[in-house]
């Protein structure tokens, strides 16, 4: 930082001003030129994209089984559920009413644990083993 000294326009004084320090230099990111001549993008047909692109067969599949998944929880509404839990923990609850979009959390009545039972119940999914609907 430079000091300058300045003589007032009185003519008397003299004052010290200085510059604004200097801001520390910031690299430049230089992104990497797309694979394609024209500039359009990435090639779709690359290892990489292909990895993160499933084929339309498995999307398909996949898309069936979320159906049937989805389609047996709707018809589970209302069906006596038993859960396993982690630590060998068996509850069972009189009631399963819900669970939400990812299949996360399961909301059950009457859920009877080994320390009592719960009226109304949200059981988060991380900490289900398994559970069986009885029919």
């Amino acid at each position: 930082m430079k000091a300058v000294l300045r003589e007032e326009p009185d003519g008397c004084s003299m004052k010290e001003t200085s510059d604004p320090p200097l801001l520390p230099q910031v690299p430049i990111l230089r992104l990497p030129r797309p694979p394609s001549p024209s500039g359009r993008g990435f090639d779709l047909s690359s290892p990489r994209a292909l990895a993160h692109c499933p084929p339309k067969d498995h999307q398909k599949c996949r898309s069936f089984l979320r159906q049937l998944f989805l389609r047996s929880l709707l018809a589970s509404a209302g069906l006596p559920v038993t859960f396993t839990l982690y630590q060998r923990v068996t509850v069972t609850a009189t009631r399963f009413n819900a669970c939400d979009m990812e299949g996360h959390n399961f909301q059950v009545s009457d859920l009877q644990t080994p320390i009592g039972v719960q009226k109304e119940a949200l059981i988060r999914g991380p900490d289900i083993i398994s559970y069986s609907f009885c029919v």
